[in-house]
């Protein structure tokens, strides 16, 4: 019989969901896990990479949630981003858009009750724009049909993780897939002084540019009781799950004409630590 989960997911919107701990004792710590741009139904997505670290978040008695790009989906009628060298052989037929699902929706079982929020991404946005199918909507649905948990949010949302009911000490989360680029030069870090214009949060989640990496920030406030306090930001850039830079037997394709090299894979775990009254929040690498 598996252990039970010491949290839940309580979901409000696509917009805003809550991970509520059930915390314990003087000392402890929670994981999450974080990731982007799998682009699962991509022949180039590691799988194996894949299962590895979520195998690991059910080990740890992680929540798993994707800030978009779950699928890669290019290669439906009519899409001129489409490649055939581009489509795993299962999907290879005539309905391509609800195989790509089905698909997920039967690997990703064993993960049905970790996996608890998977974002839009601009694939799937241009999907829906296009297609009017819904991919994020029906995968999640499809887990929960199964007797999993999963929610799905939309392309920005946030996430409010709360430790104790009894406590009232929360950490806010905004998840943004991301936009625009990420240069070799800048890696897209000049975006996180976009995200904090414009919202509030102790945790800035994004990926897109499949760059990967932690900018940790503190800024000083003034608090209810007039004394000036200092408080840690932490900007994730969430790494991806698909190698575009070896394709097989040579150096081509999209990756080397635009002059892009590897990309870092994976995600990060974020865990939140308490020891006595002191709080942290730190994001370590997956393996």
């Amino acid at each position: 019989m598996a252990a039970k989960r010491r949290w839940d997911l309580e979901h409000i919107s696509k917009s805003v969901n809550v991970l509520a701990f059930n915390s314990r004792g003087k000392s402890w710590h929670h994981d999450i896990l974080c990731l982007s741009d799998i682009h699962f139904d991509n022949p180039h997505c590691d799988r194996q990479l894949l299962k590895r670290h979520l195998d690991l978040a059910v080990e740890r008695d992680a929540p798993i949630i994707v800030v978009g790009d779950f699928f890669c989906a290019m290669q439906g009628k009519g899409d001129n981003r489409g490649s055939k060298a581009d489509v795993r052989p299962e999907h290879q037929t005539a309905n391509y858009l609800d195989s790509i699902v089905a698909e997920a929706i039967e690997w990703w079982l064993p993960y049905k009750n970790h996996l608890a929020i998977v974002g839009q991404g601009n694939h799937e946005t241009s999907v829906l724009d296009r297609k009017e199918v819904d991919l994020i909507q029906n995968l999640c649905f499809g887990l929960r049909q199964s007797g999993g948990i999963t929610q799905a949010a939309s392309y920005a949302s946030f996430l409010r993780v709360t430790l104790n009911a009894n406590w009232g000490y929360a950490i806010d989360a905004y998840l943004h897939h991301g936009f625009g680029g990420g240069s070799q030069a800048t890696r897209a870090t000049n975006h996180w002084v976009q995200y904090m214009a414009q919202v509030r949060a102790d945790v800035y989640l994004a990926g897109h540019t499949h760059w990967k990496e932690v900018v940790p920030l503190r800024i000083a406030e003034l608090n209810v009781k007039r004394n000036i306090t200092e408080r840690d930001i932490h900007c994730v850039r969430l790494g991806t799950y698909k190698d575009e830079y070896f394709t097989g037997d040579a150096l081509s394709g999209y990756h080397h004409i635009k002059g892009r090299g590897p990309r870092p894979q994976g995600g990060y775990f974020w865990r939140i630590t308490k020891h006595s009254r002191l709080y942290a929040n730190s994001f370590l690498t997956c393996d």
